[in-house]
């Protein structure tokens, strides 16, 4: 999967400073920093908002499941505060919330 930046500015800075990695003028902890700073974040999401991230997109809840490659009953569980996403999940519906479900597909 593509890297996802925060912003257009973000990854083109994010760009120049693996460049920079590359040929030794910046060490790894100096990139790691940039890698956090530049890539879209994890954000907490309350079942009420992943309901509305999946009805903006106009699909069914068997579609984002396979969006998510999760089980329908886990999209319910989340949109009824049963289960929290975590992991790859939260980071694509993290995704999803800032770009749309296109970023995900």
């Amino acid at each position: 999967m593509a890297k996802a930046y925060k912003s257009a500015a973000m990854a083109a800075v994010h760009e120049s400073m693996a460049d920079l990695h590359k040929i030794g003028a910046i060490d790894a902890k100096t990139m790691r920093e940039f890698d956090a700073a530049c890539l879209t974040s994890i954000i907490a999401l309350t079942p009420r908002k992943i309901l509305r991230i999946r009805r903006k997109a106009g699909v069914s809840q068997a579609v984002f499941a396979a969006y998510m490659n999760v089980s329908t009953g886990v999209i319910s569980k989340w949109e009824r505060g049963e289960k929290r996403p975590r992991g790859p999940a939260a980071k694509l519906l993290s995704l999803a919330d800032k770009h749309g479900i296109d970023a995900i597909a």
